[in-house]
């Protein structure tokens, strides 16, 4: 018996299946449908952004080339889970080995680690558009910018390094499903045979360290955004402060309430059914990114006026080669 439970510790697996809604598992070419609208919303909302902000000169500005940023990684994140998670559905290919779990664990982490850092900076272009007009060109420059991109990537780098270096050893010796639809930290590391303390307290520590700075810096900005709106503005300049922070607000909400609500969806993973933990795992990277196209597209008044004018000149092209044709 004791040379069994050796021999048994001593195997760690190297593959891993990936069983998302295991409790809907015989009606999951049926969930291929919704995930895959989802996605092709995904694709066409942040695509159609990104192209109308790099073709109108008049959207070359700071904020406007934030947004364009979010869209790009809108796309990069989604499309790092949802492919594979519709073969999955369609045709059961979800096998994934350790080292590719781990590439797609750090990879999906590391790049949705800077959309906070994109919120974060775009609070700080409002901060200092609102607060501070006169030295808006001076302060938000190119150097700015640089420098917050470097402070993402060590920022991201290093704490998703970590995390990766520290589940590699783990042996998994138990059972090799993942419950999950992707390689998720918490859910690879869940199914370690030893001490995943260490493992644990790393992630919690990353949650707060880049989402509790983050938010904290950008609810101070908008808080003093608020304040000097509010005793300096005239009406119609406090309805544009309110509208153009309310976007970026909502934005935000959709993107920390989502994370935030999966983060703590492990916390309590024995009262939640499993279905429900995955998808709300998979909605905290779809959600923002098919949501933030349409509450840029709808509410931002310089995106909405080219993408009409767009459309617009398109029209008229359309008729008159119809007329041309014709005649």
């Amino acid at each position: 018996m004791r040379e069994e439970s050796v021999e048994r510790s001593n195997l760690s697996h190297t593959t891993f299946i990936l069983i998302g809604f295991p409790e809907l598992y015989e009606y999951r070419r049926l969930l291929f449908f919704p995930f895959f609208l989802i996605y092709v919303v995904v694709l066409i909302g942040n695509s159609v952004i990104i192209y109308v902000i790099k073709t109108a000169e008049s959207l070359h500005t700071p904020m406007y080339i934030l947004i364009s940023y979010m869209a790009v990684i809108d796309i990069i994140v989604p499309t790092a889970i949802i492919p594979n998670m519709l073969l999955s559905l369609l045709f059961d290919w979800n096998r994934i080995s350790l080292a590719g779990c781990l590439t797609q664990m750090f990879f999906v982490h590391y790049i949705s680690s800077f959309e906070s850092t994109i919120l974060l900076t775009m609070a700080l272009d409002r901060y200092v558009a609102i607060c501070n007009p006169l030295r808006y060109a001076e302060i938000m420059n190119t150097s700015v910018f640089l420098k917050m991109g470097i402070f993402s990537v060590i920022r991201g780098g290093a704490w998703m390094s970590t995390l990766i270096i520290l589940a590699h050893p783990l042996s998994f010796c138990g059972s090799n499903i993942i419950n999950q639809c992707y390689c998720e930290h918490m859910a690879l590391v869940s199914l370690a045979c030893g001490s995943t303390t260490i493992n644990n307290i790393t992630g919690l520590l990353m949650a707060y360290t880049i989402v509790g700075f983050d938010i904290s810096c950008i609810l101070f900005s908008y808080i003093r955004i608020i304040t000097v709106v509010i005793k300096t503005a005239s009406a119609k300049e406090r309805q544009k402060a309110f509208h153009t922070c309310s976007t970026h607000l909502i934005v935000m909400f959709f993107f920390y309430i989502s994370g935030s609500v999966s983060f703590v969806a492990y916390r309590v993973s024995n009262t939640i059914p499993t279905d429900v933990h995955t998808l709300l795992s998979v909605m905290y990277l779809v959600v923002p990114a098919s949501v933030n196209p349409i509450i840029y597209g709808v509410r931002t008044k310089e995106i909405r006026q080219v993408i009409v004018k767009m459309f617009r000149r398109r029209r008229i092209l359309v008729s008159s080669n119809v007329v041309t044709v014709k005649t």
